[in-house]
């Protein structure tokens, strides 16, 4: 199993904060950072304010050398394809190759609201246009020119720069739709994510995802398969307990929903979703301030899981 950090720096994180978190992830040996990408909190004040994803992973790029960075997911409503396709690309180029684009519909009013942002109550077709978009400029050869033409976004002789240095650079879709998103997934992406799924889903809902590869004549397997899931472990009974009054949640609620526990139980956790088809895990932190945290997971979980 992967092991992968996701951030909600939303909830209350500045730069400062991502970049300790990032580079101790980078330090005790986890593949990536990632980090949701959200400008206003779900609970609390959130302070000191939101960070950019992109901006801040752009800093990260300078200030890592091995972890992938990206988030899961961005929003269509936040950045119009064209430049999605510069920013990430230019990510790319920053870190020498590392970044991972997570692509989703957006889902949360409240924010727009808050910052002006549009947000229509039809997204989805936004969703594949923009994927198809940047993976098409992406993928454009050098000296020509991309158009395109949907209901969303016209892009008219584009000379589809800058490139990145990975071809092609990952792109995640996220969801648990039982249709659409799966036929999304096989189409354009390198890897399906569902966030935060219960725990009975996750079988059938890769199973949907392996059909629709099929029916487009795709390898299932060429896809990667994973999961996000907020953790919470310590030594024993009475950290757990604490690191899960740390970040608000009941230990009861986070063992049925999460990847929570003594480190035993948390050990079986991640056997049980290898068995179900994940191959990579997202863990979410939500306690960014708890580096010690990250240190238990990587000295007394990440190597009885790895492999």
């Amino acid at each position: 199993m992967q092991l992968r950090i996701f951030t909600e720096p939303q909830q209350g994180a500045s730069y400062d904060d991502l970049l300790a978190v990032a580079q101790a992830t980078e330090r005790l040996g986890f593949d990536a950072f990632f980090r949701s990408d959200h400008y206003l909190a779900m609970g609390g004040e959130g302070l000191p304010g939101p960070t950019d994803a992109w901006t801040s992973l752009a800093g990260l790029a300078r200030e890592t050398s091995r972890i992938k960075l990206g988030t899961l997911v961005s929003s269509v409503t936040y950045r119009v394809p064209g430049i999605l396709a510069i920013q990430v690309a230019q990510v790319d180029q920053m870190s020498g190759g590392r970044a991972e684009l997570g692509l989703g519909t957006g889902w949360f009013k409240a924010e727009h609201e808050a910052y002006g942002i549009p947000f229509p109550e039809k997204r989805f077709g936004m969703l594949e246009e923009q994927l198809e978009i940047v993976t098409g400029l992406w993928s454009t050869p050098p000296g020509e020119k991309y158009s395109f033409s949907g209901e969303n976004y016209t892009l008219i002789d584009s000379p589809a720069l800058p490139k990145p240095v990975q071809s092609p650079v990952p792109v995640i879709v996220g969801g648990n739709g039982p249709s659409r998103t799966p036929k999304l997934a096989a189409r354009f992406a390198t890897e399906y994510n569902q966030a935060f799924p219960e725990f009975e889903t996750i079988a059938p809902q890769f199973g949907r995802v392996r059909a629709a590869c099929e029916t487009l004549e795709r390898d299932p397997a060429s896809l990667i398969y994973s999961a996000a899931l907020v953790v919470a472990t310590g030594a024993d009974e009475a950290e757990f307990t604490r690191r899960a009054g740390a970040i608000g949640r009941e230990p009861a609620e986070l063992r049925e929903h999460g990847v929570a526990g003594t480190a035993a139980e948390v050990i079986d956790r991640i056997g049980w979703l290898k068995q179900q088809g994940v191959e990579r895990l997202y863990l979410q932190v939500l306690d960014l301030s708890d580096l010690d945290h990250l240190e238990f997971i990587a000295s007394e979980i990440a190597p009885h899981v790895a492999g």
